[in-house]
């Protein structure tokens, strides 16, 4: 191959187009980006779970290494499609918060089986939701869409600090350290990008988790006691709990997976709106809807945990512009290698969180960015500034005072009083189908005058 041609293969263009030709070697920088910027929020989830369901380490091991094949297998799956399912775009999945506190509540009480199980059968319910989006859908027009993108930007803001200051439960939580290691990261990510040229402006992130990276070792940051006895392969082990099928975890996690379905439109529409400046189609939207239920049926079948598409990736979409899928697969197979050498991923469950926040917290506030934008595509008729100012307000304010929500059923309180994606979703909906059309506005509005 010539050089101009080689040049060619990590061109900009080439970056930015969904299927252009591309060299996979050259772009497994990028696609490790991409991995870096979602590895531990992908185990973050299993940390808290494993723990809630007081599993010894082995048990943890299970399923931190289930959690990286089916991330990895779940990308894959997004990227290119099966039959109708998977969207067939730049997408990474990863292990959701979304079921976190339901799947806690679950453990503790019926057991980690029944988790598993509620997991598998809610995993069918969203596959069945994605295959039947086009009758659904236009309960969801473009401001009810655009609200949720801005949410999941809002909701992701917390995350973002949190790991700046060291990450949740830390006990040097928002340390002189911690902080100093999350700006030298933040202005490492800035200068990269400020200072490079042509592709390499894409690799910013990457740049900035490295340089965290080395300066955490030298302040004797990184915790290395992980490396010590691992196995050189390990497989992930298949049904390493035996699933038990309660209906009532059933159903707690299934209204879950309806609200996942939601965050999956909104993440599709960012996504499409900042990798690709258009709207998504309507097999896309179904397909990414299906492949997160299906991936998240299969990770039940490994004792996993369920999949959503990341928030995360969206922001780096909008910071890189980088959304070959052929570069974003090499990420997707190294989630999967991940899974089956144990020095890998403990490389990447070393990283600081405060490194990862310093790189992570400007990507999430693009997605808010997006959102407004969205919003404004929508257009700002009276109707839309109504629903839109209505949902982020209750979605966003009530959720920061949970306790508003103590008077509703436990299970009311156990899918909206920390999800403000949700409750904007919920809301703008309702205000969707009951809000007169905008011609009653303008003429409320000139009876006024």
């Amino acid at each position: 191959m010539s050089e101009k041609k080689q040049t060619e293969a990590v061109s900009f263009e080439a970056l930015s187009s969904l299927d252009a030709p591309v060299s996979f070697w050259k772009g497994i920088p990028f696609g490790l980006q991409h991995v870096m910027a979602m590895f531990v929020a992908n185990l973050a989830p299993i940390f808290i779970v494993a723990s809630a369901a007081k599993m010894d380490a082995a048990q943890s091991a299970a399923i931190i290494q289930a959690g990286l094949l089916v991330a990895g297998l779940g990308t894959c799956l997004q990227l290119y499609g099966a039959w109708l399912i998977g969207s067939r775009l730049p997408m990474v999945t990863g292990i959701s918060f979304t079921y976190v506190a339901a799947a806690c509540a679950i453990a503790a009480d019926k057991g980690y089986g029944a988790v598993v199980g509620a997991v598998i059968v809610g995993g069918l319910l969203e596959l069945v939701l994605g295959l039947t989006a086009k009758y659904w859908r236009r309960f969801v027009p473009p401001i009810v869409s655009a609200i949720v993108v801005t949410s999941i930007g809002f909701s992701l803001l917390n995350v973002g600090a949190t790991s700046f200051g060291g990450g949740s439960g830390a006990k040097d939580f928002g340390s002189w350290q911690n902080l100093t290691l999350g700006l030298i990261s933040l202005v490492a990510c800035l200068a990269f990008q400020l200072l490079m040229k042509g592709t390499a402006k894409q690799l910013s992130v990457l740049f900035g988790l490295v340089v965290g990276y080395v300066v955490a070792i030298a302040m004797g940051k990184v915790d290395f006691s992980g490396f010590q006895n691992l196995a050189i392969v390990s497989l992930p082990q298949f049904m390493p709990f035996k699933p038990t099928f309660d209906w009532g975890s059933i159903i707690s996690l299934g209204l879950l997976y309806v609200v996942s379905s939601v965050e999956v439109l909104g993440d599709t529409a960012a996504l499409t709106k900042v990798g690709l400046n258009r709207q998504p189609t309507e097999r896309e939207t179904a397909g990414a809807i299906a492949g997160d239920g299906l991936i998240s049926s299969v990770s039940g079948l490994f004792g996993c945990l369920p999949l959503t598409s990341f928030a995360q990736n969206i922001g780096l979409v909008a910071m890189t512009k980088v959304v070959n899928r052929k570069v974003i697969l090499s990420g997707g197979l190294i989630l999967i290698l991940a899974s089956f050498v144990p020095a890998i991923a403990e490389v990447f469950n070393s990283l600081p969180q405060a490194v990862l926040g310093g790189c992570t917290i400007m990507m999430f506030g693009n997605i808010i960015l997006s959102g407004f934008q969205m919003i404004a595509e929508a257009g700002f008729s009276q109707r839309n500034i109504t629903i839109a100012a209505l949902s982020l307000t209750i979605g966003i304010g009530f959720t920061q005072v949970s306790d508003i929500f103590s008077q509703f059923p436990a299970l009311f309180q156990q899918i909206f009083a920390s999800n403000c994606i949700a409750v904007a979703f919920v809301v703008a909906v309702i205000l969707n189908a009951v809000l007169p059309s905008e011609d009653h506005f303008l003429s409320a509005t000139a009876a006024k005058e």
